[in-house]
């Protein structure tokens, strides 16, 4: 593949990554969470806007649940929770417009990147777990908060189930973040990568729960989509989250999502290598 910046050619080679340790990464997520906090209008106006849309998708709910009063072992009161935990959740598990490896490939500034003693897939990752806690403490807790003022949501009976919680919710950002880091390097081959990325995202959107609860999905077609790896973006922490997954059906969720985390970032390494095996720069 070829990262174009000039007009002389010359291999890539693998550079010395032995001094980048644990430290490194963290420092990288640290300010990953910083990068984001700096933009403090836009995280106001983000909580609002997914406060609104939280309103708007719980009380088309409301109008189904006045007409039954369960839809797929979900109640009133289990759904408008999964509403505004998953308002709360969106921005933290980032599921679609994120383009930033995209566009410095685009630009051959992977290049460099790559050159850099680090790993790059793990640089990125600890990058986009920095910027998810920001976005889960200021764009996530505020529109739950509403909404739990304003409707009966439901909260956990039992302490444990805040750390499958947590558990679960990390596992979701690197299910997630594996997807999107493919999805960027798509732009090695293909100059138009938004389009086809942006059906992907669609698709994967709608899989994971986070429109309608897979719960409320036909039951012939239920198992599959719990088992494809998008469910474990959205639909697996607010199963977790409204205790419908308990003990061992925890443990499950928790490894499903695990499963999926490794298969798919080592699925993006093989993607880099593969697309860094030989990068050309052309130029100096």
């Amino acid at each position: 593949m070829q990262a174009r910046t000039g007009a002389s050619t010359a291999p890539a080679r693998a550079p010395d990554r032995r001094g980048a340790g644990p430290r490194l990464y963290w420092e990288v997520a640290r300010r990953g969470f910083a990068r984001y906090a700096t933009y403090r209008a836009a995280t106001v106006a983000g909580i609002f806007t997914n406060t609104v849309f939280g309103f708007m998708r719980a009380y088309v709910l409301l109008a189904l649940f006045a007409q039954r009063p369960d839809v797929g072992g979900f109640d009133r009161t289990d759904a408008l929770t999964y509403v505004f935990l998953g308002q709360g959740l969106i921005m933290a598990v980032y599921l679609w417009g994120w383009w930033e490896i995209a566009l410095r490939i685009r630009s051959g500034d992977v290049v460099t990147d790559l050159f850099r003693p680090l790993d790059y897939q793990f640089y990125w990752l600890a990058q986009d777990l920095g910027r998810a806690v920001y976005h889960a403490l200021a764009r996530g807790v505020p529109p739950f908060i509403i909404g739990a003022i304003v409707f009966d949501l439901r909260m956990p009976a039992h302490p444990l189930t805040w750390l499958g919680f947590a558990v679960s919710v990390v596992l979701a950002v690197a299910v997630s973040f594996a997807l999107r880091f493919m999805s960027n390097l798509v732009a090695f081959w293909l100059l138009d990568y938004r389009g086809i990325n942006n059906l992907a995202m669609a698709v994967w959107t709608f899989l994971s729960g986070f429109g309608v609860p897979v719960a409320f999905f036909p039951d012939a077609f239920r198992p599959l989509v719990r088992a494809l790896p998008f469910a474990a973006m959205i639909e697996a922490p607010v199963e977790v989250f409204l205790e419908k997954q308990n003990g061992w059906g925890m443990v499950g969720v928790l490894a499903v999502q695990s499963l999926w985390a490794v298969v798919l970032l080592a699925a993006g390494r093989w993607m880099l290598s593969a697309a860094t095996r030989r990068v050309v720069i052309q130029g100096g």
